[in-house]
């Protein structure tokens, strides 16, 4: 406990799913959090939460695709607690399909939301973190930069890039005393789940399906990702810059991962 006491954590796409447990992991851990994302009704309800834990919370309206609104975000930030010490570039979104299947619209989108987000982001956030010759930054990549995957061809492209932004950035800002690493989640249940079940199929079982292609026999949860994300934002991974932490049940180290 109490790992980023005095720390001020930016973390996109933090309504649901990973971003959403990692605020709160984060809030319990002692940094005060800037939740960014799209949905301003979900961003109220988890402030109020950490507020209600006694932690300290803002949410700001935020498309990662406009460099303008990740700068009001980070803007925004600074105004409130002065500082950030710590973004978490998680939004991103995941579409299906092969190249034939792949129109050029979503290609785009994809491309817009998971490379030029984290691009726009980071290039808002940096100059503060400069200023104060310290910051650490985490991109979401995912275990299918590293395999990939099947009939996912734009979301393996865009976290490929992902994972090479990391270790550029990393190496471009080390010694300005900013650590720049990603978490590659393997399979990892997320509400947006729900739109896949098969009529009469529950969560339960559809998770158990899609389990049994993995060493592990299981996918992840949400919190087992957050506490990476929490493991290389804090001082305990403080030599490593440039690093893919992968989370992923055992995946890439030869398990088979399906389509979902």
């Amino acid at each position: 406990m109490n790992k980023l006491v005095g720390k001020v954590a930016l973390i996109t796409g933090g309504t649901a799913g990973i971003g959403r447990a990692t605020a709160r992991l984060f809030a319990a851990e002692g940094a005060a959090v800037i939740i960014a994302g799209r949905n301003a009704e979900s961003g109220a309800v988890e402030v109020e939460r950490i507020q209600a834990a006694g932690g300290r919370a803002l949410f700001v309206a935020c498309d990662v695709r406009s460099a303008e609104a990740c700068q009001q975000a980070v803007e925004a930030g600074l105004a409130t607690f002065g500082q950030i010490d710590i973004l978490f570039n998680n939004a991103g979104i995941v579409p299906s399909g092969t190249v034939l299947e792949t129109s050029l619209e979503v290609w785009r989108e994809v491309f817009a939301t998971n490379v030029d987000g984290t691009f726009h982001m980071s290039r808002a956030v940096l100059p503060s973190m400069i200023e104060r010759g310290q910051g650490v930054i985490v991109n979401n990549g995912s275990d299918w930069a590293i395999s990939g995957g099947q009939a996912a061809v734009a979301y393996c492209a865009t976290k490929g890039a992902v994972i090479q932004m990391t270790r550029a950035m990393a190496l471009d800002h080390a010694r300005q005393g900013i650590r720049v690493n990603a978490v590659c989640p393997g399979d990892t249940y997320v509400e947006r789940w729900d739109a896949r079940l098969q009529p009469g199929e529950s969560v339960a079982d559809h998770l158990a399906t899609l389990g049994k292609g993995f060493p592990m026999g299981r996918v992840g949860t949400v919190e087992e990702i957050a506490k990476a994300v929490l493991f290389l934002a804090s001082d305990d991974s403080s030599y490593m810059t440039g690093q893919l932490l992968v989370v992923d049940g055992g995946n890439t180290a030869g398990g088979t991962s399906v389509k979902y």
